[in-house]
């Protein structure tokens, strides 16, 4: 397909015939197979490699000094070639994802046997059912209890202050509740009969206890999970996980309750990648009021940031190879070269330029993929982001590479910036003194004021070519 590709747009180029391009005032300087570019002929004809003609090669292409393809105006605008300008704007930092409500495991009771016994009622309870906190399970018979209990109320009769003290420890040391020691004191009798209560209120998750069956000394006899909050748990892709930090806010809005938005706070993002599907589940912390929320239900949610200043170009005029990305640069007299690029963040179909790019430069939009397809067949090299373009050279009001930074000082035409990491340079954050193109750039511009600035790497040292006050966070 690429060989079609290739083809046709060299036809396009080069429609013509060599009399009419003669007529033209054009020198061709050589023929050219555009499958086998490296090959040159010094008159038409057909191709040796391919059946199709030689295209020619004309002065004017060579001399112009910026290698690209060349097409037409009247063709480019029937191949629906769309261009669009690298511009500074706002790149919002929101990213929706989806999420489902569990139970917050670190609100769990477990409910078991202090002593063993014999289970003689249950008070109707299930797995599933909502209880409040101290709603009795099951009532347990303890034998042991009764002859501790009839020891405990004779050594008080007696009036033994300290048998009676060490008698009423032996009590508690067989798992008696303090109630329960109470209810024999006040009554004299024994009571060997304790009622399982629940010590927080939620959901019974598991229920161990049934009418008539034997239980042990520390059985669990139920496990009850807590609603006063719940997890969501969101699935995020990983190349979004560096934007997200423990303790960010969280919205999330659910379809049983249209209109209304439950804030929360991401309480840990796991550690763990789904190999399936690249994501990792980013866990946020709900308050429940009322018990509203129940695990299973369905959210979206709106892991929000503050938007910030940045290069941007429509993401769809990004090439991504796998091995790196390519845009497809507008040149003067209808030419076009790939551009190798670092691309940052994408949102709302727009994507940040963080090196490869200067503000103002014009990439193709739509129907790059054909122009790139023809730039491989004519072994044309995408400029690299280490540099300036000879384009930028010509205007040097653009700088090649962008960063952040707060202003430390400024003394005529240099200003002192503790700046942002520059990524494509392979730079740390750190407070260095840059030249400025002219000292009209810092006018109106003070101390502490936070800047987003282009600058270009000189022979004499980086020379910044572009300031402007940071987007309000």
């Amino acid at each position: 397909m690429a060989s079609g590709l290739g083809y046709g747009l060299a036809s396009w180029r080069h429609e013509d015939s060599p009399a009419a391009t003669a007529q033209g005032g054009r020198k061709i300087l050589y023929w050219y197979d555009p499958m086998v570019p490296s090959q040159h002929f010094d008159k038409p004809g057909k191709s040796p490699f391919m059946d199709m003609e030689l295209v020619p090669k004309h002065a004017d292409e060579a001399a112009s000094g910026e290698t690209g393809v060349t097409i037409d105006p009247a063709r480019a605008q029937s191949l629906g070639l769309r261009i669009a300008e690298a511009r500074i704007g706002t790149l919002g930092s929101n990213l929706t994802v989806t999420g489902t409500i569990e139970f917050n495991e670190r609100d769990v009771a477990i409910v078991q046997a202090r002593t063993g016994g014999f289970v003689q009622r249950v008070y109707a309870r299930a797995p599933g059912d909502m209880i409040g906190k101290g709603a009795p399970l099951a009532d347990l018979l303890v034998p042991e209890w009764a002859g501790a209990q009839v020891e405990y109320l004779a050594v008080r009769r007696i009036g033994d202050a300290g048998l009676a003290r060490a008698a009423r420890q032996r009590l508690l040391l067989l798992g008696m509740p303090t109630g329960t020691v109470a209810a024999v004191e006040r009554s004299g009798r024994p009571h060997n009969v304790v009622t399982i209560s629940t010590p927080t209120g939620g959901t019974i998750k598991t229920l161990g206890v049934r009418a008539g069956m034997t239980v042990a000394s520390g059985q669990t006899l139920a496990e009850v999970n807590g609603l006063g909050t719940v997890w969501l748990n969101a699935a995020v892709p990983e190349a979004m996980a560096g934007r997200l930090r423990p303790g960010q806010s969280a919205t999330a809005t659910l379809a049983a309750y249209p209109g209304e938005r439950f804030t929360g706070r991401i309480a840990a993002i796991l550690p763990s990648v789904a190999a399936e599907s690249r994501t990792l589940t980013v866990r946020i912390e709900l308050p429940n009021r009322a018990g509203r929320l129940r695990p299973g239900m369905f959210a979206s949610v709106d892991l929000g940031g503050a938007a910030r200043s940045a290069l941007l170009i429509p993401s769809e005029a990004v090439i991504r190879t796998g091995k790196r990305a390519l845009v497809m640069l507008t040149l003067p007299q209808g030419r076009y070269r790939p551009a190798e690029v670092q691309t940052g963040t994408e949102a709302g179909g727009q994507t940040e330029i963080l090196a490869g790019l200067a503000e103002g430069e014009k990439v193709v939009a739509s129907g790059q993929f054909l122009i790139d397809s023809e730039a491989s067949l004519s072994g044309i090299e995408a400029r690299p982001i280490i540099g300036a373009a000879p384009a930028q050279a010509a205007a040097p009001s653009k700088g090649a590479y962008r960063a952040t930074g707060r202003i430390e000082s400024i003394a005529g035409d240099r200003i002192t910036l503790s700046h942002a990491p520059v990524p494509a340079l392979k730079w740390p954050a750190m407070t260095m003194t840059f030249r400025l193109a002219a000292p009209a750039l810092a006018r109106g511009f003070k101390e502490g004021d936070r800047v987003v600035f282009g600058f270009d790497q000189a022979a004499d040292g980086p020379v910044v070519r572009t300031l402007s006050r940071e987007a309000a966070r």
